[in-house]
């Protein structure tokens, strides 16, 4: 479980959130919405300490995550997946060679075990045939399914996503969304999506947390949210111009 008390963020004179406070419970989709500049990307980035808050605390399985020394830290980045929004694939090496770098950089695996968890991996986001692809030949969506496979190499605890749908058209979107749904069931993984997208939100998630004016404003499970009556998550649906 993933619980966040009281954190805030500022950049200089920038406040970027005075208080979030969250919990994340472990097998959950959840999804932080929100107007862009809310600190979305910011938070997903304090769950692995990417960055660090002014003041608050997260804590990680009963670890205080910026209480850690650099060897622990290291060990429950390894706890993380990440799906970053531009897929940040290394276009000098193959698809293969991109999956395959966790395992090379974090483990001690032998080339044949390396070559089956890949291979497992990139039948797991319909990429198959892709190994020996240049990343450079691959469109958007294929490239967010290679930035996938190798975010789960490592059979993570979490995965963190990162607009995964932006840039997207609408059916490779909705096949990513698809991916995102069936990889939390298979392999158990509490995910946290940042998106703006709401049809995305809708179909993925369990659980909504929705960043306004410099902190959380609202947060609860999806029904919850289609019943709501909180103004400015109201006015953020409207302006999305998706209907719930």
């Amino acid at each position: 479980m993933i619980q966040i008390k009281h954190l805030t963020k500022s950049f200089g004179n920038n406040l970027v959130w005075k208080d979030v406070s969250l919990e994340i419970p472990d097998g959950q989709t959840l999804a932080i919405i929100g107007k862009s500049g809310c600190g979305k990307s910011v938070l997903l980035k304090h769950l692995n300490a990417l960055l660090y808050p002014d003041s608050g605390s997260i804590t990680i399985d009963g670890y205080q995550l910026f209480e850690l020394s650099y060897v622990e830290l290291r060990k429950i980045r390894q706890k993380f997946g990440i799906l970053f929004q531009g897929a940040a694939l290394f276009d000098s090496i193959n698809t293969f060679e991109n999956v395959a770098f966790p395992l090379r950089y974090f483990t001690d695996f032998t080339e044949d075990e390396i070559e089956a968890r890949v291979i497992k991996a990139l039948e797991m986001v319909n990429l198959k045939e892709s190994g020996g692809k240049p990343t450079s030949a691959l469109s958007g969506g294929m490239r967010k399914r290679v930035g996938l496979a190798r975010a789960i190499i490592l059979e993570p605890q979490y995965v963190l996503y990162d607009e995964p749908t932006s840039g997207l058209d609408p059916k490779t979107s909705e096949e990513i969304n698809d991916l995102i749904v069936a990889l939390a069931k298979q392999l158990s993984i509490t995910s946290i999506v940042i998106t703006h997208d709401m049809h995305s939100v809708l179909q993925i998630a369990e659980q909504v947390a929705f960043l306004d004016d410099q902190k959380l404003s609202w947060s609860g499970t999806i029904d919850e949210m289609k019943s709501s009556t909180h103004p400015p998550l109201l006015d953020f649906i409207k302006a999305s111009e998706y209907q719930i």
